[in-house]
């Protein structure tokens, strides 16, 4: 003699599920509920990447500061018509401004090129 199938009868196929793949009977009425569709989304990661940007902000603030209080001694910096004397500091952001300006202007030449090929 074999057991009838749980699936015919109704009774739930796994014995620790019970009741879980079903609404529990309420007396209150039904409520409209939120959508939780793409917006819903959207939003969390809206606001998880807003967190990441203000923490990346902080950080970046920190590390500048520091950068500044760690660097501040006088020294000489030869320009091409003149000399002058400015904290450390001035130095290296000239320094790293003029290497971003050289590397974009690379990019720019080496993209051209690619195109007029």
């Amino acid at each position: 003699m074999t057991a009838p199938d749980p699936r015919t009868t109704g009774a739930p196929s796994d014995p620790l599920s019970v009741g879980l793949d079903r609404p529990a009977a309420s007396t209150e009425p039904a409520r409209p509920t939120a959508p939780s569709g793409p917006g819903r989304t959207r939003q969390a990661a809206g606001t998880v990447g807003l967190g990441i940007a203000l923490g990346l902000l902080i950080f970046v603030t920190i590390v500048l500061v520091l950068f500044v209080v760690y660097n501040g001694e006088t020294v000489p910096i030869s320009l091409v018509f003149t000399d002058i004397e400015a904290p450390l500091v001035v130095a290296l952001l000239i320094a790293a401004a003029l290497g971003a300006l050289i590397s974009g202007l690379l990019g720019l030449v080496l993209r051209a090129r690619r195109r007029h090929r």
